[in-house]
């Protein structure tokens, strides 16, 4: 079985944790590492738990400078795991593959998943297995799955026959010029693609065993116990995988806390994680840009930068590299001339942006904590004041 993740540098120590765990529970496994990104320095394949490195730049990708332009981080590594099939297959010749993101540990081998590669092609497994009965529970979590996707792709397995690569090459094909965060578009990055999967590809199987990408999404539907020393249970059953998704962001925390604060054993695995991340290195790299992220000045490429040009194909042909900033500014300059000079209308290319960052404000923490302030000051009204919402806030707590 062969293993790959996808990342930019500053999320190495996360990778690390992962090839860690899988070194533990499949050590027969091959671990791919595939870097959107420039290596930082002193980092070196035989020094770590990686048995191979894969660099962007070795993908068969057109216009790779324009492309990769057109993508945010999060965009860009999603983007190229189509790819990364394709590459495992065709360097490798590997005969089953399985992608897991970097914040995912191994907590058991992975023997139910290559089993089930012997029955299908496909494996895909769902956010949510289970109906939610709770309104705000609906809204988090089967609300959530609308929008981004019935099936989280921070796992996904494939075994190399004719229907596993004619999924991977459609998957990859889409991914190529559709794999971005734009929901009001009917996007979410690789996600939102594989809701079609079970229509086109009758050689798919459904996991939906609870101790399969335990996460946020799903954690009020599945009783854990134990705990990170002894082993950790899933409704009774060990915990195959763990997917710490927004544990940066601090969603992580956040979810734990609305649907999980009863139960100490996830307060202890965020607790773990942290302290594996920052044994891997995550002082030190957590906070690098991406190379692909910057222009040639080092200046950052805006949202609003990165959308105009993925919305405007004549921008690339005008400029083939918009990360060079030489001459007579490139791009860059181009940009800040054009909303400089001219009054910019809210046509799509802005209003793209404007969707992009609201929907970014709406599903931050801030937006979470404002929320509960206001419904907490219309509850108690003006009589409270601020210093006694405050008090009673704190005392809710």
């Amino acid at each position: 079985m062969h293993i790959f993740t996808s990342i930019t540098s500053n999320y190495i120590p996360k990778a690390r944790v992962l090839a860690r765990s899988v070194r533990r529970h499949e050590p027969g496994a091959i671990f791919v590492l595939l870097l959107c990104d420039e290596p930082p320095a002193g980092f070196d394949i035989l020094q770590e738990d990686f048995d191979h490195l894969i660099l962007l730049e070795s993908l068969p990708i057109e216009d790779r400078r324009a492309w990769t332009f057109r993508h945010n981080v999060v965009e860009l590594c999603t983007a190229v795991k189509g790819l990364g099939f394709q590459e495992l297959f065709r360097r490798f010749d590997a005969e089953k593959v399985v992608f897991l993101d970097p914040d995912i540990v191994l907590f058991a081998d992975l023997s139910v998943i290559e089993d089930r590669l012997d029955a299908y092609s496909v494996l895909l497994t769902p956010h949510q297995t289970e109906p939610e009965n709770d309104h705000s529970a609906i809204l988090d979590n089967e609300v959530s799955s609308l929008k981004h996707g019935v099936f989280n792709l921070g796992f996904l397995a494939v075994r190399r026959s004719s229907e596993g690569r004619r999924f991977v090459d459609w998957w990859s094909d889409r991914l190529r010029d559709f794999c971005f965060d734009d929901r009001g578009r009917g996007l979410f990055t690789d996600q939102k693609w594989a809701d079609l999967a079970p229509a086109f590809f009758p050689d798919l199987g459904i996991l939906r065993e609870p101790q399969l990408n335990v996460s946020t999404w799903n954690i009020n539907q599945r009783a854990l116990s134990g705990d990170v020393g002894r082993g950790i249970l899933v409704n009774g059953q060990p915990l195959c995988f763990y997917h710490f998704s927004g544990v940066d962001s601090g969603a992580l925390k956040v979810m734990m806390d609305v649907y999980g604060k009863q139960n100490p054993v996830l307060e202890e695995l965020r607790t773990w994680y942290l302290a594996q991340c920052e044994a891997m290195g995550q002082r030190e790299l957590g906070s690098r840009e991406c190379v692909y992220g910057l222009y040639s000045n080092g200046d950052r490429v805006t949202p609003g930068e990165r959308l105009m040009y993925r919305y405007r194909p004549e921008l690339a042909e005008r400029f083939p590299d918009p990360y060079d900033c030489t001459g007579d500014g490139g791009y860059q300059a181009w940009y800040a001339r054009v909303l400089g000079s001219e009054k910019i209308e809210a046509d799509e290319e802005v209003m793209a942006v404007m969707r992009h960052e609201l929907d970014a404000i709406h599903h931050s923490i801030s937006w979470r904590v404002f929320r509960r302030l206001a419904t907490a000051y219309r509850r108690f009204g003006v009589r409270l004041g601020i210093r006694g919402l405050l008090s009673r806030l704190s005392h809710r707590s």
